[in-house]
């Protein structure tokens, strides 16, 4: 992948796996739902590499979490 680069990305979200979850559950969500495009144009034409250039610009961003939110899988 030539774009965008892994500094730019690592520069706007700091885990490699934070950000390939929210990539991922973007990429599935465009790819569900068409026409959720959040930018006007887009050099790649793959679902990921669409979601992330929208991570480059700061069009998505991840959610803060809260800290006292217990999963199934914790329990």
């Amino acid at each position: 992948m030539l774009y965008p680069s892994v500094d730019k990305l690592k520069a706007k979200i700091d885990s490699k796996y934070s950000l390939v979850s929210l990539a991922s559950k973007r990429a599935r969500q465009m790819q569900e739902h068409q026409n959720t495009e959040q930018l006007e144009a887009y050099r790649s034409y793959k679902y990921v590499g669409k979601a992330l250039e929208e991570v480059v610009v700061g069009a998505l961003t991840p959610k803060a979490q809260d800290a006292s939110t217990v999963y199934e899988d914790e329990i």
